[in-house]
């Protein structure tokens, strides 16, 4: 569960976005099939977990913020093939219906912070996270795949290295730039990673975005900010599979640095 933390007031966010299931098939190879040159992966178990934008809300949740949360209703399922002996990825098989796009208007004028989760499925198009952007009053997170994104004064955008070099115009004010182990660049400036042993990658961006939104709103520092999200990212990429923080890891990462 996800973890609780006292607080005078809950900071109220509304985060929007593309959600899935992520499905972990878990098993050992111990041979390659006589049929083509492939690994055979004997079954042993399998988990599953909410994922990319769900994935943001419960780590949203785990620093005691209240979500309110906008997705797609069809069904978008991740399945990973996972040989559980050296925990390396054999296959990965998506299974998408089709998301129908979000139309109807969005109130924004009673939360602290909006979240945009954009995975680029089809919930949110181009016209609707712009139309968000250009009602809030209040600080706008979007993490999106796009090429194309808003650039305004109280909005922030988080993207990784591939997503930078497809963006349509790089000048963006507010653009943050993760680097994987490196950490994430703003303004020119490096906010450097902890040095952790990475096992799974896998959610570490939204993890990352929630760290962001929750420092930025405590501490209305973006450099806090950035290092907070960086300490959440670093905790996530230690553990195997799509991972929500858990208490322990919200006081290591709020007061042990």
């Amino acid at each position: 569960m996800p973890a609780v933390m006292s607080s005078k007031r809950l900071m109220k966010v509304l985060l929007l976005g593309d959600s899935c299931e992520d499905e972990y098939i878990y098993g050992r190879c111990t041979r390659l099939s006589p049929e083509a040159p492939v690994p055979v992966l004997d079954y042993a178990k399998i988990q599953t977990k909410p994922g990319m934008a769900a994935n943001v809300c419960l780590n949203l949740q785990s620093f005691n913020m209240e979500i309110t949360f906008l997705t797609n209703p069809e069904k978008i399922v991740k399945t990973r093939f996972i040989d559980e002996k050296s925990n390396q990825h054999i296959l990965r098989v998506d299974n998408e219906e089709r998301v129908k796009p979000l139309l109807v208007p969005v109130a924004t004028n009673s939360f602290d912070a909006i979240v945009i989760s954009d995975y680029n499925k089809g919930y949110l198009s181009t016209e609707k996270i712009f139309e968000i952007v250009e009602s809030a009053s209040c600080p706008v997170f979007i993490d999106s795949k796009k090429s194309i994104l808003p650039n305004k004064s109280n909005c922030f955008i988080k993207i990784n290295d591939v997503e930078y070099e497809k963006l349509d115009d790089y000048r963006i004010d507010n653009l943050i730039v993760t680097k994987g182990s490196q950490g994430c660049i703003y303004n020119n400036t490096l906010y450097p990673a902890e040095k952790v042993n990475v096992y799974d990658v896998v959610g570490a961006g939204d993890t990352f975005l929630a760290g962001l939104v929750y420092g930025y709103l405590t501490y209305n520092d973006i450099e806090q900010a950035l290092m907070l999200g960086n300490r959440a990212a670093a905790v996530a990429v230690q553990q195997l599979g799509t991972y929500v923080l858990q208490q322990e890891d919200i006081h290591e990462i709020l007061y042990r640095h």
